[in-house]
């Protein structure tokens, strides 16, 4: 068996599937009157994300296994972003889209972070490559990951301060 085709292979169909749950939900909060910002960053978010499985494709020597525990780390970190996603149901997308009329998420992994589907990213990006031994891999896509990272999450609060504001 070749663990790193049927690894990336896996990773890709499921982000694939988020892809098309995610442009389900955009389009149903858009047409509830919801308002989409911060569209400009999102294709290098894409780019960043497709180039990682990419690059450890094309770096990782195909015959290479991966490490168990890492590989295990990064399996948990699926059942995190499953959790994240149940929580957030049709508000879960991969663009910011805000409803104002809506109350902010708090229950779920949204007890106790911030942005709890970013803090998985951020280690997904890392693990993964880490498990079949590609290091740069890891360290380029997560300063990429990391500068995508920091535009969208300012975009985000930013959309999401009079909400919070509201709650508050």
């Amino acid at each position: 068996m070749n663990w790193l085709y049927l690894v990336v292979g896996l990773v890709a169909i499921q982000r694939v599937g988020e892809l098309a749950l995610a442009r389900r939900n955009t389009t149903r909060l858009l047409a509830r009157g919801g308002r989409e910002v911060g569209h400009r960053h999102y294709p290098l978010l894409v780019l960043v994300h497709a180039a990682w499985l990419v690059a450890i494709l094309a770096t990782v020597p195909p015959e290479r296994g991966p490490d168990g525990w890492l590989l295990g780390l990064f399996l948990l970190l699926q059942v995190a972003r499953l959790w994240v996603i149940r929580t957030l149901g049709p508000y879960w997308t991969t663009r910011i889209v805000t409803l104002p009329d809506q109350p902010l998420i708090h229950h779920g992994p949204y007890r106790f972070l911030k942005h709890p589907n970013y803090v998985i990213v951020v280690a997904e990006i890392a693990l993964l490559p880490l498990a079949f031994a590609a290091h740069e891999v890891a360290f380029v896509a997560s300063l990429a990951n990391a500068a995508v990272l920091a535009w969208r999450i300012r975009v985000e609060d930013g959309a999401l301060a009079e909400r919070r504001a509201l709650a508050g």
